[in-house]
């Protein structure tokens, strides 16, 4: 069962901003696959004025037939276009596969 988990960061005075926007796509995302689990994740501390945001996704389901295909994974990164501009840098995705189910 394939996971991502995506890392990026912001300017804190960018912060309302990015959440906000992640999460309309995230509700979009889950409305249109039901089974889909999307986290939003920051880091408490400020590092050089930024802060460091992290998005989960994986699915209700253990069965390691499932998961996040990359059909899945191309909608999740077209859906994160709307951070252009509000994020420093790339997001960075990283993908795990889940060992015990």
């Amino acid at each position: 069962m394939r996971e991502l988990f995506i890392y990026y960061r912001s300017h804190a005075d960018r912060s309302a901003e990015v959440a906000e926007k992640v999460r309309e796509f995230q509700v979009q995302l889950t409305r249109e696959h039901p089974q889909l689990l999307a986290r939003l994740l920051r880091r408490p501390e400020l590092r050089d004025g930024r802060h460091t945001w992290m998005e989960t996704y994986s699915t209700a389901t253990m069965n390691a037939a499932e998961g996040i295909d990359l059909a899945l994974q191309q909608q999740i990164e077209a859906r994160a276009e709307v951070l252009r501009g509000c994020i420093d840098g790339e997001r960075h995705t990283e993908v795990f596969i889940s060992c015990a189910w």
